[in-house]
């Protein structure tokens, strides 16, 4: 099958290199000319927690031609229904798209390609993104780290979906999960905790479960995210083995010191991860921090839910990407009055 990696930046770059390694055939397509050059000529460079060259094949948007029976969508969800239109071009007539971003973007895809066409992934690790046919891969290569969540949001090919399934595996653990909402709110509570805070921050995960307040405030959104989702009626599902709202979901205080006492445990494995957002900001872009907490905040107002901490990572972010602030630990005093 015809097998490409739309966006091939931090992630997609380690992912398609993985893939490659194992022998198998995926164009890697991205708009950043000198990563693509790169690419081309020397190979992905996967630095970090392992190391390897691997020779791909890279491709700018322009220079496609074929069209492909799996496109892996691993762009940010800005500009999806424009990317989404723009390759339907390029996908084969019972083609279908595996999106790979934060959030819940299934939804939207499937509003324009159809649910018989759209596959739900999520990834529980982390990537930095150096350029120059460079990334690092910042999760501990392990086959419990390297993991995956797929799920059909229709009646998907079974062909192409189990074909999908054995790249994937490539790289680390594949689960296919029936309830795949619940996979998507796992890592979206992960994400709205760490991801937000270290888009306020500027700093690793592993700083956040290490200072008190973070350490905090994170617990508390992460309680927000399970508040919502209960009245929301979606069960979250365990991830990477951790059932989170058995973890997390602290009723007193003695349950909460187990939560605060526990949280950097279960985040030991991704402690150098900072989140991708960063990098939009350092090249003035705005974050996709409104399909991350905004997600939160969104499904909190349909259930009356409130959600003051996934409110705040919102505010503190938008007046970063204004510049009226800057991502930075002095930011935390902001969450005062609500910790």
């Amino acid at each position: 099958m015809n097998v490409a990696i739309y966006g091939a930046g931090a992630m997609g770059t380690v992912l398609g290199a993985y893939i490659t390694k194992a022998g198998h055939k995926i164009d890697l397509i991205n708009r950043n000319k000198a990563h693509v050059k790169a690419l081309k000529h020397s190979g992905a460079k996967i630095i970090g927690t392992t190391e390897f060259t691997q020779k791909v094949t890279a491709l700018l948007p322009n220079e496609m031609t074929k069209t492909y029976d799996i496109i892996l969508l691993m762009t940010k969800q800005r500009h999806n229904e424009e990317i989404i239109k723009f390759l339907l071009a390029y996908l084969a007539d019972d083609g279908v798209i595996c999106t790979m971003q934060n959030g819940i973007p299934e939804l939207k895809i499937a509003s324009i390609i159809g649910k018989d066409r759209t596959i739900g992934c999520t990834m529980s690790w982390g990537a930095t993104f150096h350029g120059g046919g460079v990334s690092e891969l910042t999760s501990e290569p392990t086959n419990d780290t390297l993991s995956f969540n797929i799920g059909k949001f229709g009646a998907v090919d079974d062909d192409k979906f189990m074909f999908l399934v054995s790249l994937l595996k490539t790289m680390g653990t594949v689960s296919i999960e029936d309830n795949f909402l619940g996979f998507r709110w796992a890592k979206l509570l992960v994400n709205s905790a760490f991801s937000g805070l270290s888009v306020v921050t500027g700093e690793t995960f592993g700083y956040i479960t290490k200072h008190y307040k973070t350490r905090k405030i994170a617990l508390m959104i992460i309680k927000e995210c399970i508040l919502v989702a209960k009245a929301a009626n979606i069960e979250i599902e365990p991830i990477q083995g951790k059932d989170i709202v058995k973890l997390m979901d602290y009723t007193n205080k003695l349950s909460y010191l187990f939560s605060f006492f526990i949280l950097p445990l279960a985040m030991k494995k991704h402690k150098n991860i900072r989140s991708s957002m960063l990098r939009d900001l350092k090249k003035g872009r705005k974050t996709e921090i409104d399909f991350i907490n905004g997600i939160v905040v969104d499904y909190g107002k349909k259930v009356n839910v409130t959600t003051p901490l996934n409110d705040k990572i919102l505010e503190i972010t938008h007046k970063i990407e204004k510049n009226q602030l800057s991502p930075s630990t002095k930011n935390i005093v902001l969450f005062n009055e609500l910790i």
